[in-house]
């Protein structure tokens, strides 16, 4: 791909004009999803370059009780100026108050009458790892809190504050009060703004292709150009329906991140964030929990999902998981609780409210364990088959399990890389595989059961794992046993 010609002011304007339109669609699909699924207290309206809000006025999300949400929205095709101390203290071009100060002032204005208020920037500028605040920031939150307030006044972060109270016009107290409530949220780039978005819409029961993000930023920009400072939830509705967009129910969001950070966390209605508590740096590789952490406790974490979305009957499962924790997922949520589980895999959304035409009857291969009156289970969709056999058989007797035999469960033409396409043929073969083990599992007390199979269909088959033996999972954690039990499920 050759150079792109450097951008006209015109292009740059262009540009950061439509990098906030696509983050006032983020605000529109909160508004609509979380009254959708009945949120305690959901946003109501979104204000764009609203009024009263001094500098935060670019994106405002106002709830049905504060504290409501100012952004102020900074787009940049450079990245040779970072997100620090400079930045956010120097004079404007004009020689007028700094971003800092500005922010102050609005923060002061909006919680005069003792009404909190949420703040945040949102730029794809980079934070710089060099700067004593802006390093310390937490990721989770996008706060500074609470290491920036930690140091004392010689230390490098002490003297930092000094200077940003001064700048802002703040003692330090009110400094803490401040960053206690600005987050910064840096680095979203155009295409993770883009990515992100195409989550939300799929989560709202919304099509979710490139060209439908780009139909929702074009209706703010629209709205804004005929003077409409303000987007209801009854102005959103009918964009939805103007534009096509409506393919299916909004859904609550559990996000559950064990590899990578989950692009929709600060959306989701109940986070279980593992990252850290997994080993290695490197999302490919982390396969298990780092000690002191364990499977039990990540167990109890997954387990207590449901009571934390209380009244939820449609919940879309995102974030990063390996196939036990999908699988446990699953059947968290199992079918007989009434709900109705989604998962993005592939870029569609797989859910249990698909529908097929026949169940999948799986191909059904046995091998004689002899070594206790337990039942073994390896379902395999994308695994050479005498691979995964091998490992699995060879991990049994290597280990002792206490298992009669072991049924391997494959699709019909066998098992190969995408042998399951979309949502309605994983519907079709997890129940297809729950109902061959239905009758198998009658005469044996446990389960063991190993995947090589999709994350969705890890999760589909959970939701389903009901009228069955209390099941042993095990994850493939690539060491030189392959496996080993990660969560214990009951009947």
């Amino acid at each position: 791909m050759k150079p792109l010609p450097a951008p006209s002011p015109t292009s740059v304007r262009i540009t950061g004009d439509h990098y906030q339109w696509l983050i006032a669609w983020t605000g529109c699909l909160t508004l609509l999803r979380e009254n959708a699924i009945h949120t305690a207290n959901p946003v109501v309206s979104v204000g764009v370059e609203a009024d009263d809000a001094g500098n935060l006025d670019d994106v405002v999300l106002l709830r049905r009780t504060p504290p409501h949400t100012y952004a102020q929205v900074k787009y940049t095709v450079s990245s040779t100026t970072p997100v620090n101390e400079d930045y956010l203290t120097k004079p404007s071009p004009t020689g007028g108050p700094s971003i800092l100060k500005k922010i102050t002032t609005t923060w002061r204005t909006l919680t005069a009458e003792g009404t909190d208020a949420d703040l945040a920037i949102i730029t794809n500028r980079a934070p710089d790892p060099n700067d004593p605040l802006i390093a310390v920031r937490d990721a989770r939150t996008q706060l500074l809190l609470p290491k920036a307030a930690q140091g004392t006044a010689r230390a490098e972060t002490g003297k930092a504050r000094t200077r940003w109270a001064k700048n802002a016009g703040l003692s330090e107290s009110e400094l803490h009060d401040l960053l206690s409530r600005l987050r910064f949220d840096l680095s979203r780039e155009l295409q993770h703004v883009h990515e992100q978005l195409q989550l939300l819409m799929a989560v709202c029961g919304l099509r979710n292709d490139t060209h439908a993000v780009d139909e929702g930023a074009n209706w703010v920009a629209q709205q804004v150009r005929d003077g409409h400072r303000t987007l209801t939830l009854d102005m959103v509705k009918t964009a939805v329906e103007s534009l096509a967009l409506r393919t299916g129910p909004a859904y609550a969001i559990l996000s559950i991140a064990t590899l990578k950070p989950d692009p929709i966390a600060a959306e989701a209605d109940h986070t279980i964030n593992w990252i850290d508590r997994f080993e290695t740096d490197s999302a490919y590789t982390k396969r298990r929990p780092l000690a002191p952490a364990t499977w039990a406790q990540l167990q109890d974490d997954i387990e207590a999902a449901p009571a934390r979305l209380p009244g939820r009957t449609n919940i879309s499962v995102s974030g990063s998981l390996r196939l036990a924790p999908a699988f446990l997922t699953g059947t968290a949520f199992r079918m007989v609780t009434g709900a109705d589980l989604a998962v993005l895999q592939r870029g569609d959304l797989w859910s249990t409210r698909d529908t097929y035409d026949t169940e999948c009857d799986p191909a059904v291969k046995e091998y004689d364990i002899g070594q206790g009156e337990d039942l073994a289970v390896g379902i395999n969709v994308t695994v050479k088959e005498q691979h995964f056999s091998q490992d699995v058989l060879e991990y049994l007797e290597g280990q002792n399990i206490p298992a009669s035999r072991l049924l391997i469960l494959t699709p019909p033409a066998g098992p190969k890389d995408r042998s399951v396409l979309d949502s309605p043929a994983a519907n079709a073969l997890a129940v297809g595989v729950r109902d061959a083990l239905r009758r198998p599992s009658h005469a044996t007390s446990r389960i063991h059961l190993f995947l090589a199979c999709p994350m969705g269909l890890a999760l589909l088959l959970g939701h389903r794992w009901n009228r069955l033996r209390p099941t042993v999972v095990y994850e493939d954690v690539s060491t030189a046993q392959v496996y080993e039990p990660a969560f214990f499920i009951q009947a």
